[in-house]
């Protein structure tokens, strides 16, 4: 069990210290990283190399950005299994329905307890 935290711990922190030297040493914005992370999740689960990733960090790898986009790829794949071409545009939805439910309502209720202040 310990193994598995700690497989979980350093796959998901690679995805993180990836990410920091991309912020710290390109001029690419967090926004746009966030975008690449997730369509690289759907690229590397469409070509097959994402499900080993997962099978040996578990959630390092299905919590990141990168596991958003997986999510996205596996709920296509399974939707267009199930209901043919239609599944390409219901799958990746109804997959991560509920992180991005809860992804609005917690934005939702963060916008009424805090107050933005402009970055100086």
């Amino acid at each position: 069990m310990i193994a598995n935290y700690a497989l979980a711990f350093l796959v998901g922190g690679a995805f993180c210290v990836i990410a920091q030297l991309l912020i710290d040493k390109t001029n690419m914005t967090p926004a746009r990283i966030l975008v690449l992370y997730v369509c690289s999740g759907v690229a590397l689960t469409a070509i097959g190399l994402y499900e080993p990733l997962v099978d040996f960090a578990g959630s390092g790898a299905t919590v990141p950005l990168t596991g958003f986009g997986y999510a996205i790829a596996k709920g296509v794949e399974r939707a267009i299994d199930k209901s043919g071409a239609l599944g390409i545009v219901t799958g990746g939805l109804s997959a991560t329905a509920g992180g991005i439910t809860v992804a609005i309502c917690l934005g939702l209720i963060m916008s009424l307890i805090f107050s933005s202040k402009p970055k100086k």
